[in-house]
């Protein structure tokens, strides 16, 4: 008796172990991938708001609007700012990417100017912040002239 139920566990383990492949090898319908314009919620053209405040220039603060391709907006140098965009992406440079966290800095200060920046970039959504409260900020701040002013 015992070496009939063993035969059966045997032989019904078996019968499970080809079952189960079969049925993980069935092919299972996978969702249709969406247009990248409907996840970024963009054509893939830049259009920016630059907000910028305390630079102790009033005509270098305020709302800007940016866009490229063709350039426009409001922005006092619209042309200049697209071009310096597309040389960065040609670079392979992000130009919004936050100063990493274990980045040296110098212990500087290059003001009390700020910018935020908003929009979409390349069909990619920006939603960044700038200061010049060390080196490194005041590095980053200066590699995004002149989508940033020029401040001292």
């Amino acid at each position: 008796m015992l070496r009939r139920l063993a035969l059966t566990a045997v032989v019904s383990l078996a019968a499970l172990s080809a079952a189960v492949p079969a049925a993980a090898a069935a092919p299972l319908p996978l969702p249709l991938p969406l247009p990248l314009p409907l996840l970024h919620g963009d054509d893939g053209r830049t259009r920016l708001t630059v907000t910028v405040s305390n630079t102790g220039d009033p005509t270098s603060e305020g709302v800007f609007e940016l866009e490229c391709g063709p350039a426009g907006g409001s922005h006092p140098a619209a042309r200049q700012a697209c071009d310096r965009l597309d040389e960065l992406a040609a670079e392979g440079a992000d130009p919004f990417a936050p100063v990493p966290g274990d980045a040296m800095c110098t212990q500087q200060s290059g003001g009390p100017a700020t910018a935020r920046i908003t929009g979409s970039w390349r069909g990619r959504n920006i939603d960044t912040v700038f200061d010049r409260t060390d080196g490194c900020a005041i590095g980053r701040w200066n590699g995004l002239r002149p989508v940033l002013p020029d401040v001292r």
